[in-house]
């Protein structure tokens, strides 16, 4: 099979993507996805979506320069901040032909899309579609997909990229309905395959979010970029960490402690709840080391305050998973929430254009790193850099595709399906050994234990080093059946493969940045260090682990200066 540009994930980056290659018109695409679109982890984002669409009456001036602002400052000014900018400015036409195609945005009486605030932001401009975002937009996208019919080649899991003379001709995949191993050639390549957020054992985060895209890109001689700046969320419910939106603080939510105390006003006093995500967790992790946890391991978000009429009517996704995972009814009682892994800063190195170091490959989405976030994520801007970055990729992929020349029939290709097939075929011989599932457990245990929300040099020290003997291990692996067609073992086989190299290069990248930093906060290097550090981590696959190199911050807009909230 051949297509001029090849699209590897099917959420919202990835739909919006080949939406702008199908929009550029002579060029042919194709979705390759390990699920059906509609269930890719897009679909899970509840609270909003940024722009500075100025809709909420009683704060007015709200622009697309204040929203970068509030994006840099976010980030502990390691955003790159031209790139902020487009963002920004592209936020209020993409939120607007998102409405126009379809999606069905909450409203104001006014007839305008609602807006409220979230954390780290100066004026209400998240919009939102009640407390179910996500999926609004992921049906949205998907339904105009159907429109202009896109192609999608679904339930594929792709094994690796194929390089010949340096330049991509293809890649190489797992048709996980059939057993057989795929080659799709293409001029263009862009990779829209999500976060790694199944590497620690608390996430927010889908099955399917095991990096497996950022790391294949790494193995194909990609460098990846600032992996050591992981989100956590504040709010997930505890004992599930499914994720209980910011919606719920900035709709007025409180979150207490044991002593029933508004805790965050030893922390934030002026932004209290609505803090950036990276202060409100710590804080929160502190509450419970000191004593105020309940029951020493969470705390609560009350909303009954609100009322009953407001909760059903802005957040009844939340009133429904607290009601149905915790028992509790939010309209009546505080539920109980705890910190969770929820985002990755960190991914595939490219720029504006989501152009990588490799002609004719791009990124988009949460894989990649572009870098809009720096070292802490604001809500509302993740969904936001979907549409905005996935268009702009979507653009420069159809653009490359119309004017290179098409890649020959590959002997590339053809080497990289032998080794996918010497690769499973050797995985499936092993019957005896440690199976996958032990390492898949053990792997996201040190990662939430060693590289968390707190760190420090003995707890890197120890990951790294722990890490490097569960890939040793990784070789021994067995698996209870020798099929491939729908053999889930298998798959997270070779999803571990992926997870443990990036945990490397995680664990790695944060025991060398020594100092503290939005997300990344080191209990023995506490304070921030531009002198040292304002710079990306970059790292490179070498044979004897990451290489890491250091790559400028844009600081030319706004220099750095202490955050206060």
């Amino acid at each position: 099979m051949h297509y001029d540009v090849l699209v590897v994930g099917s959420g919202l980056s990835g739909m919006r993507a080949a939406l702008a290659v199908q929009a550029a018109g002579g060029v042919s695409c194709a979705v390759v996805s390990m699920v059906y679109p509609i269930r890719s982890h897009s679909v899970a984002a509840q609270g909003g979506i940024n722009a500075a669409l100025n809709n909420v009456e009683e704060v007015e001036n709200d622009t697309w320069e204040r929203h970068a602002y509030d994006t840099v400052k976010g980030s502990d000014f390691l955003a790159d901040q031209h790139a902020v900018t487009i963002l920004t400015k592209e936020a209020i036409p993409r939120v607007y032909e998102m409405e126009r195609w379809g999606t069905p945005f909450s409203r104001f009486d006014s007839g305008r899309i609602a807006q409220r605030p979230f954390g780290g932001a100066g004026y209400p401009r998240t919009c939102y579609a009640e407390d179910r975002t996500g999926h609004n937009l992921l049906h949205t996208l998907f339904q105009q997909c159907i429109r202009r019919s896109v192609t999608f080649l679904d339930e594929r899991f792709t094994l690796a990229i194929a390089m010949e003379e340096g330049r991509f001709c293809g890649i190489v995949a797992l048709n996980l309905k059939t057993g057989s191993i795929e080659t799709l050639s293409a001029t263009a390549l862009i990779l829209a395959t999500g976060g790694a957020g199944r590497v620690y054992a608390q996430s927010t985060n889908a099955l399917i979010n095991t990096g497996s895209g950022v790391a294949m890109a790494y193995r194909a001689g990609i460098p990846v970029k600032d992996m050591e700046f992981v989100q956590f969320h504040p709010t997930t419910l505890y004992g599930t960490n499914i994720l209980i939106t910011e919606g719920a603080r900035g709709e007025g939510g409180y979150l207490l402690n044991r002593n029933g105390e508004r805790f965050m006003q030893r922390y934030a006093p002026t932004a209290m709840e609505l803090a950036p995500r990276d202060i409100v967790a710590r804080s929160m992790v502190t509450e419970i080391r000191e004593g105020r946890g309940i029951e020493d391991a969470y705390l609560h978000l009350d909303l009954t305050h609100l009322g009953a009429q407001r909760i059903l009517e802005r957040l009844p996704g939340i009133h429904e998973i607290a009601l149905h995972f915790a028992g509790v009814d939010i309209t009546k009682a505080p539920m109980p929430v705890q910190p969770g892994q929820h985002y990755t800063m960190g991914g595939i190195d490219c720029n504006e254009k989501g152009e990588t170091p490799i002609s004719g490959v791009y990124a988009c989405g949460e894989c990649a790193c572009v870098s809009v976030h720096g070292a802490n994520r604001l809500g509302g801007n993740s969904l936001l850099e979907t549409v905005v970055f996935g268009k702009i990729a979507g653009e420069h992929a159809a653009s490359f595709a119309g004017s290179a020349r098409r890649p020959a029939a590959s002997a590339a290709l053809a080497v990289a399906k032998a080794a996918g097939e010497d690769a499973l075929a050797a995985l499936a011989a092993r019957h005896g050994g440690t199976r996958p599932g032990r390492l898949y457990d053990e792997l996201r245990r040190v990662m939430t234990d060693d590289v968390g929300v707190y760190r420090d040099g003995q707890g890197l020290r120890r990951a790294v080093d722990r890490i490097a003997v569960l890939r040793e291990e990784f070789r021994g692996i067995g698996l209870a059946a020798s099929g491939r067609i729908f053999n889930l073992e298998l798959v997270t086989a070779l999803e571990l493969d992926g997870m443990l190299e990036l945990a490397a290069v995680m664990a790695a990248g944060a025991l060398r940045r020594e100092e503290s930093r939005g997300s990344h906060a080191r209990t023995d290097f506490p304070a921030r260090d531009d002198v040292a550090w304002l710079h990306h981590t970059v790292a490179a696959a070498t044979p004897d682990g990451p290489a890491f190199s250091a790559k400028p911050v844009d600081i030319s807009i706004w220099q750095p200066e202490a955050r206060h909230y």
